[in-house]
C-alpha cells in the first residue's frame, strides 16, 4: 500500500495506544483501584464498563474535562459492580496516566521523522495537565500538543480536528494522521477525508467495516517504510 498525495508538512498523532502504552497502563491502574476494594472482580469486564461510560460522557454537552469524565465513568462503573467509590480511586487513575510510558520504538521513530523535516503534533482526548507527563517522555520531538480540553470536544468529533488544523495553520492535505483507535480517529478520517495510517498493535480493535486507512502497520517504526515508498523519506 503506497500513500498518495503530496508530502505532508505535519504528522499528527493520537497519543494513548499509539505513542503511549495505554492498555497496559490502564490495566495496571485498574488493578490498583480494584485491589483496594477486595473480593474477586472481572477486570476486563470492569474496564469494558468503564470504557462504555467514558465514551458516552465524552459525547455529552457541555464539555467536561477528561479528569471529570474519567472520575464520573469510574464512579458509574463501580456502581454497576456494587463497589463503593472513593475520590481517591479517580486520583489513582488520572495520576497514573501521565506516567504511562511510550512504546519501545516510539522515541527513536519520532526522532527519525524530525530528522526528515516533518513537524509533529499530538491530537488527544485528554487534558493539558494529564498529557504533560507523557509528552515529557517523548524525547523533545513533539512540536505541538492539541487536547480535547483546548478544543472543547473529544474525538471522533470533527471539532477537535478542525481546531487542531486551525491552531497548526494547515489544511487537511498538509498532514498525515497516525493512530491506533478505529472508532475514534479512523471514524473521524472517514468523515473528514484526511489521510490516515493505522497502527494495528494487535489489541483486537478492528477498522470500521466501511473504511480503509491509507496505510496499516504493526508498530510505529514501520511508518518510515511507508513514507519511503511514497518518496517522502
Amino acid at each position: 500500500m503506497t500513500l498518495k498525495g503530496r508530502r505532508p508538512t505535519w504528522l499528527t498523532f493520537d497519543c494513548y495506544g499509539t505513542l503511549i502504552q495505554w492498555d497496559e497502563g490502564l490495566i495496571a491502574a485498574m488493578d490498583r483501584i480494584l485491589g483496594r476494594k477486595g473480593g474477586s472482580i472481572d477486570r476486563q469486564a470492569f474496564i469494558a464498563t468503564y470504557d462504555r461510560f467514558e465514551h458516552a460522557l465524552e459525547e455529552e454537552r457541555p464539555h467536561r474535562t477528561f479528569k471529570a469524565v474519567s472520575a464520573a465513568a469510574l464512579q458509574y462503573a463501580m456502581g454497576e459492580f456494587d463497589l463503593a467509590f472513593d475520590p481517591a480511586d479517580a486520583e489513582i487513575l488520572t495520576s497514573s496516566i501521565g506516567r504511562m510510558p511510550p512504546f519501545p520504538e516510539v522515541v527513536t521513530t519520532l526522532g527519525r521523522f524530525k530528522a526528515a523535516g516533518f513537524k509533529l503534533a499530538i491530537v488527544s482526548n485528554t487534558d493539558d495537565a494529564i498529557i504533560a507527563g507523557n509528552v515529557a517522555q517523548l524525547g523533545g520531538h513533539i512540536d505541538r500538543v492539541i487536547t480535547a480540553e483546548q478544543a472543547g470536544a473529544y474525538k471522533p468529533s470533527a471539532q477537535i480536528f478542525l481546531h487542531a488544523w486551525d491552531e497548526l495553520d494547515i489544511g487537511m492535505d498538509d498532514l498525515v494522521h497516525i493512530c491506533a483507535s478505529p472508532h475514534l480517529d479512523l471514524a473521524a478520517a472517514r468523515e473528514l477525508g484526511f489521510r490516515c495510517v493505522w497502527v494495528d498493535r494487535g489489541t483486537g480493535r478492528k477498522p470500521l467495516p466501511d473504511y480503509q486507512p491509507d496505510g496499516t502497520v504493526p508498530s510505529l517504526d514501520h511508518v518510515p517504510g511507508l513514507f519511503a515508498d511514497a518518496g517522502w523519506m
